[in-house]
């Protein structure tokens, strides 16, 4: 079987790595501090990727990207790190897939399709937008190939997510739940082992390359529905749901830096936002995981 390169060892790169080696291949996983996981067929390599990849990627059929910088980092530390990544697929004949989202699209009206151009107003927004056309003219230059992975907001243990942070422990402890963000509109609600599943499928793929891909949408419930679907799979009552007030959101902003970084995205909390997964469900014949499922997970999580 191939050689595959992922970069990263959340829970998005380690279950992509797991999905790799359980199907028969190869599977080396580069991250800083040399923490990945375990099985047969993976190499956990300690080793900044910013510096060393290409040398690491010798032979890869795919570099699969799952790594970003600290949320707060991500304009002064993104460049390099996506600069490592085309000039290793590009020496070394790998092809790219980068794990990112929609934050380079700006605000729609309407679902979110994978074709969208980039029109991003958000700081954060520009970065995504910058590693997507940068790849894609690499594709398009005939020097590499490259496809790009998007997801919703996440759902699943470890994740650095909304849920994780102010929904899911809130609602077991019988605590309000307040959310800075319309609480009645749909929203996209990703898996963590849903989005494994696309990287490898279009990893795998000869027909992905050259273009954005959707994940499979677990949910499109509105947060406060969210909360209750939690709260019932649980088995506790549910605590009081409301908005978050701009003062609010200040407050935590200037207390933390990931808060801090809520504020500029906030517009996708705004407004619906739902993600088109319809061309990934036509190739590649995916489904998403059911929410309960990823609910009782992460009870156990």
């Amino acid at each position: 079987m191939t050689f595959h390169v992922v970069v990263g060892a959340g829970p998005t790169g380690t279950a992509t790595a797991l999905r790799l080696a359980e199907s028969g291949h190869d599977v080396r996983v580069v991250t800083r501090r040399g923490t990945g996981p375990e099985h047969d067929r993976i190499e956990v390599v300690a080793a900044d990727a910013t510096l060393h990849l290409t040398g690491l990627a010798e032979g890869a059929a795919t570099i699969i990207n799952c790594a970003m910088p600290p949320y707060h980092r991500w304009p002064e530390e993104t460049p390099a790190l996506s600069d490592a990544l085309l000039a290793a697929a590009e020496q070394t004949g790998a092809a790219y897939v980068n794990l990112s989202n929609p934050y380079g699209c700006g605000p729609i009206d309407g679902p979110l399709t994978p074709d969208l151009p980039m029109r991003p107003i958000s700081i954060k927004g520009r970065v995504r937008a910058r590693m997507y056309l940068d790849g894609l003219a690499a594709h398009e230059a005939g020097r590499l190939r490259f496809a790009e992975v998007r997801p919703g907001d996440y759902l699943g243990v470890g994740a650095l997510a909304m849920f994780n942070l102010l929904i899911g422990p809130q609602v077991l402890a019988g605590q309000e739940v307040v959310f800075p963000a319309d609480l009645d509109v749909a929203h996209s609600w990703t898996y963590t082992g849903d989005v494994a599943a696309t990287l490898v499928a279009v990893a795998t793929s000869d027909r992905s390359w050259g273009r954005a891909w959707h994940t499979p949408q677990t949910s499109d419930l509105p947060i406060r529905d969210m909360a209750a679907r939690y709260a019932a799979v649980a088995g506790v009552p549910l605590p009081p749901v409301r908005e978050m007030t701009p003062l609010e959101l200040h407050t935590q902003a200037a207390a933390d830096p990931v808060m801090a970084e809520m504020t500029e995205m906030q517009y996708l909390y705004l407004r619906e936002s739902v993600l088109d997964w319809s061309d990934t469900a036509a190739e590649f014949d995916l489904k998403p995981t059911p929410l309960d499922d990823v609910l009782r997970e992460l009870l156990r999580g």
